[in-house]
């Protein structure tokens, strides 16, 4: 029979935007905060980055190679897993912790689940998460020979004032990439005019969560308090670059919607009434396991489907 006869499984649509083309895009959206991590922590944090990304490339390939399955790595998709888990570490995190939490974001959350496609969580967040509670002390030392003491938003916690200027900057205690509120958005801008990303998700996220913060956080309309919330923690690179992800986010309109109110919902919850200042990772992963029910309620009906029986 002619090939031309022949019809595959859906989608039959075709696109000359491919999956390496978004992960590369990706990786380049993300340089800015990496080259600021870089700068503001030293040869400790390219290390780590260097480090997580050969973690997660080799055991994807090593994986593969084992299963005789095709080789994947060329599709940028296991980079961008080591960089992101790099961005949410510490850069006084040891070389072997990187190492361990990105085996455990390639095998434990990707590959056993069958792959790019198929995991039910963004596999970096549902390593550094992993590693917060298997390594609760490490993944919580940002002491640094720059900085010392507590993050802004422990700070900003305790009831103290926090030097906004040098959050939004970056100047400030913190992960690898989420100190730079700059270089984020910087990098969210560019993924944004790539049409990479839209801001339903990203949008959604943020305005339902400065509402939650004004709402309970006992400071009002406090500009000030507000503003640190936003420069503070994972939040931008969450909103922007996690909460985004194509695999583990509804595909409805509608259910992008819902699932970034949720996401600022839950994210303010844990924020102001947890122990923790921060609460963006477990945010998004409770997040991405809701997804199914989600979709489920924003699916809209097929045409003839839900009408009432006379």
């Amino acid at each position: 029979m002619s090939d031309l006869m022949k019809v595959s499984s859906n989608p039959h649509i075709r696109s000359r935007v491919t999956t390496s083309n978004i992960m590369l895009a990706v990786v380049i959206a993300l340089l800015p905060a990496a080259g600021f991590g870089i700068y503001n922590f030293g040869l400790d944090a390219l290390i780590l980055m260097l480090v997580t990304i050969a973690s997660t490339v080799l055991t994807e390939y090593l994986y593969e190679k084992a299963m005789h399955k095709p080789i994947t790595i060329g599709d940028f998709s296991a980079v961008v897993t080591g960089l992101l888990l790099a961005l949410n570490l510490p850069s006084t995190a040891p070389w072997w912790v990187a190492v361990i939490g990105g085996v455990f974001a390639i095998l434990v959350v990707k590959m056993l689940f069958g792959g790019l496609g198929q995991n039910f969580m963004n596999p970096a967040l549902g390593a550094r998460c992993f590693l917060l509670i298997s390594y609760t002390s490490i993944m919580c030392n940002f002491e640094t020979d720059t900085y010392t003491g507590a993050t802004p938003l422990a700070v900003l916690k305790s009831g103290e004032s926090v030097n906004i200027l040098d959050m939004v900057i970056g100047r400030t205690a913190g992960t690898i990439g989420e100190t730079s509120m700059i270089a984020i958005v910087i990098g969210a801008c560019f993924l944004i005019l790539l049409g990479i990303i839209d801001l339903r998700i990203p949008g959604s996220y943020i305005i339902s969560f400065i509402i939650f913060i004004i709402l309970f956080g006992g400071h009002g309309l406090d500009p000030a308090f507000i503003s640190a919330h936003l420069a503070g923690g994972g939040l931008m690179l969450g909103a922007f670059f996690m909460a985004t992800d194509y695999v583990t986010r509804p595909i409805t309109k509608k259910g992008q919607y819902l699932y970034g109110i949720f996401l600022g919902i839950l994210t303010g919850i844990f924020r102001i009434f947890g122990p923790s200042a921060e609460g963006v990772s477990y945010a998004i992963i409770i997040g991405n396991l809701l997804v199914p029910l989600i979709e489920k309620i924003t699916l809209p009906k097929a045409f003839g489907e839900g009408g009432e029986k006379s």
